[in-house]
């Protein structure tokens, strides 16, 4: 019998598939987590300190980012922390008010609202893959979160949220440039953290206290600073497509975080409304793709959930 040994770039590929696959299941865990820990804290109080300490671990690991911290650099990551604050408030009010599992799928959605933003950015008819799975898309959260004819507000305003996740991933797929990676996620970090802690400083910041501060340092710390570097040196070793499909195996993690750990009742709707969002979603990463678009659709924001 001949055993053929495995060339080290496929098994380096294979490990940074496996890291992935870790990541999404890091992020998975952070929606029924964090939603446990706002029923104790603020949202800002939550999480503006969690990304000022996420910005401490990131520098840590890589201080030699600070020589990178160019007058542009600093600028682009400010503008791109400013829109992704944003984002995370709105996606944290949202969550206080509907389950985890339908926070993940529905936030999850700039995976679709990237093309189709950038079609209506650049002027460009959107082709039909694109038209597929936005309808595809929006049928999954009209099954999830429609409740007769009204509309929750905790998943209006995670909508809204994905679709400044798009923005931010479109900016940055135009903005960034190779090798700013850590540079430009420190300031966005920074950015947001400061951003946060300051609107949470207007009332006082209640700090976590007793069980409440390991899972917010596991949130910050883990989900956050680490799994950033991970993925970062991960994606750096996969093609785009593979990337894009098992980044997609972040709100089934959450689902499967959610019944197994918390409890959460999954019924029909949900599993309906999760399954036509995930088609939508694998429609748009395994389409064939060029330029910035590709790049930015593999490109999340630089610190998940």
């Amino acid at each position: 019998m001949t055993i053929t040994a495995v060339p080290a770039d496929r098994r380096t590929a294979r490990l940074a598939a496996g890291a992935l696959v870790i990541v999404t299941a890091v992020w998975g865990s952070t929606f029924a987590l964090s939603k446990d820990l706002l029923d104790r804290l603020p949202v800002t109080d939550y999480l503006g300190p969690r990304f000022m300490l996420a910005a401490v671990v990131v520098v840590l690991v890589r201080p030699r980012l600070l020589r990178s911290l160019t007058p542009s650099v600093v600028a682009t990551g400010v503008a791109l922390g400013l829109v992704y604050a944003i984002a995370q408030l709105l996606q944290y009010r949202g969550l206080l008010h509907t389950a985890p599992t339908v926070s993940a799928f529905v936030v999850s959605l700039y995976v679709v609202f990237t093309p189709l933003l950038s079609a209506v950015l650049l002027r460009a008819r959107p082709d039909r893959i694109t038209v597929m799975a936005t309808a595809l898309a929006v049928g999954g959260v009209a099954v999830m979160s429609l409740r007769g004819w009204s509309f929750g507000a905790g998943e209006a305003l995670t909508v809204v949220s994905a679709a400044l996740y798009a923005a931010h991933i479109l900016a940055m797929a135009r903005w960034a440039r190779p090798g700013q990676a850590f540079a430009l996620t420190f300031v966005q970090l920074v950015t947001i953290g400061v951003v946060l802690t300051a609107v949470a400083a207007t009332d006082g910041i209640r700090p976590p206290r007793g069980n409440d501060l390991l899972i917010f340092l596991y949130l910050a710390v883990v989900a956050a600073g680490a799994a950033l570097l991970v993925q970062t040196w991960a994606q750096a070793r996969l093609s785009s497509g593979n990337a894009a499909v098992l980044m997609v195996l972040e709100p089934v993690w959450a689902a499967a975080f959610g019944v197994a750990l918390w409890s959460e009742r999954v019924d029909t709707r949900t599993l309906t409304g999760g399954a036509l969002i995930l088609s939508a979603m694998v429609l748009v990463v395994a389409r064939p793709r060029a330029g910035a678009l590709d790049r930015a659709l593999i490109q999340p924001p630089p610190v998940h959930p």
